[in-house]
């Protein structure tokens, strides 16, 4: 009986496989055609240049983010949407002003250090900010002198370094971030007149990060800088030459009330399911030093390009595929909490959520959420993504934008790339248009459409 029964079952087993193997070979061929059309007609590249040398920085409130709107809203009609729509979301407004200057005097030296504002900071007084300086290396070590009386009066120094053992840079990026974010809140506390703090980068260079800090409802508002990796070294070394000596800090920002910006939302319809969503995006907004090419012009025009391979193949989604422009990811997450309002209010349904924020540089895979089964779901196309060197799958993805989705039960995942040099140029100056490569940049948009073509299938 039982020699019946594994007989029957392994007739069963053999039966299935002509199936199984023609419907891996059929997504195969349409993977493979979908990395034709990307490394071939793609125009993620082309947007990018425009978006990057046209308007440049675009930092949430700015002329240039207005500007940024209008772009994308075209760019996603133009890339085959059936419908582009503006949403609605609140941002903050913030300006740098001219640029900042610090400069450490001590007994026959002077040295110029390389330094830009925090976003969010509050300026020096118009003469400027003129004391001397503690070094810190953490934040047990500001609360032991704070409560001496060691830092009332002073400038803080965060000289935190990345941790050059993290494989992955942003797990080092994770552990020094606080001390820009939260750094100036803290020292006020206990007295301090400003903070500068090493920008969040292992490459020695003289380019200073900027990036989001904050303040609390504490009264005392104090200003924050960023020092370039070099100017850090350099100012270690001067106190440690000289611990009195004195820092002249001046900058000139200028905090505003909240101001509104959208979101742009392109979309397919989807045929089967078009009130069930697949969204990839990333933020359209971005820092105003550079010209936000990595971070994240790339992301958004990667976004905009799944709707491009939809239309231009002629497939028609099952269900209804959404590429979103979020804005104000950089300081203050307006447009992903709009988003995800909205969500709650019309009772949208996303099947899945992918983020891309990483960079431009070559596609590794995906971080994909357990939620709804999509991770184990995922890695069953593990043998369809390998020839194309995207097999990495982790448990849990996301990203900033898609993150306040989470609460609904929405799958999220993050688009993974090869990372490393990502934090050299991350927030600074150089984060211009000539930084990414194009191949690279296809590749990563081949990634992701065909992750969207496998979710849209088999969901």
């Amino acid at each position: 009986m039982k020699k019946s029964i594994h007989f029957i079952s392994l007739v069963f087993f053999v039966s299935l496989i002509p199936s199984v193997t023609y419907s891996q070979n059929k997504d195969s061929i349409n993977i493979r055609k979908i990395y034709d059309f990307y490394l071939t007609e793609s125009k993620c590249y082309k947007n990018l240049e425009v978006l990057c040398t046209t308007i440049g920085g675009r930092i949430s409130g700015s002329p240039q983010a207005e500007k940024a709107v209008a772009w994308a809203k075209q760019a996603m009609y133009d890339a085959g949407a059936d419908t582009v729509y503006l949403q609605p979301c609140k941002v903050t407004h913030w300006e740098r002003g001219a640029k900042e200057m610090a400069v450490v005097t001590y007994p026959g030296k002077r040295l110029n250090l390389n330094v830009c504002a925090l976003g969010g900071s509050t300026a020096t007084p118009v003469s400027g900010i003129n004391a001397s300086m503690i070094e810190i290396k953490s934040f047990a070590e500001l609360k032991t002198l704070g409560e001496k009386n060691l830092i009332k009066g002073k400038v803080v120094f965060y000289n935190v370094a990345f941790n050059p053992k993290n494989i992955t840079p942003g797990q080092s990026y994770g552990e020094s971030v606080n001390y820009r974010h939260n750094g100036a809140v803290k020292a006020s506390k206990y007295g301090a007149v400003a903070t500068v703090v090493r920008s969040m980068s292992s490459l020695n260079n003289d380019s200073p990060h900027t990036g989001s800090m904050t303040y609390d409802s504490a009264d005392v508002k104090i200003p924050s800088f960023a020092l370039s990796y070099k100017a850090a070294d350099d100012l270690a070394k001067a106190l440690k030459e000289d611990p009195k000596l004195l820092i002249s800090l001046k900058s000139f920002c200028k905090i505003f009330p909240d101001t509104t910006s959208f979101n742009v939302i392109g979309e397919i319809k989807g045929t089967e399911k078009p009130n069930e969503y697949i969204i990839t995006g990333g933020h359209l907004d971005s820092w105003d030093t550079g010209q936000g090419a990595h971070d994240d012009g790339a992301g958004v025009v990667q976004s905009i390009d799944a709707l491009t391979f939809f239309k231009k193949a002629g497939l028609k989604p099952r269900h209804s595929i959404r590429a979103i422009a979020f804005m104000n990811e950089e300081n203050g997450l307006g447009g992903g909490k709009a988003y995800a309002k909205e969500t709650e209010k019309k009772k949208w349904k996303h099947i899945a959520a992918i983020e891309t924020d990483g960079g431009g540089f070559t596609p590794r895979g995906f971080g994909v959420d357990t939620t709804a089964g999509l991770y184990n779901l995922a890695l069953s196309w593990k043998p369809l993504f390998a020839p194309y060197f995207i097999d990495h799958i982790r448990k849990g993805g996301g990203g900033a934008d898609i993150g306040p989705l989470e609460k609904f039960g929405t799958p999220c995942i993050g688009y993974e790339c090869d990372n490393q040099r990502y934090f050299d140029i991350h927030h600074t100056p150089d984060d211009t248009f000539d930084k990414v490569h194009k191949r690279e940049l296809e590749l990563g948009a081949a990634a992701i459409g065909s992750l969207i073509y496998l979710i849209d299938k088999y969901r």
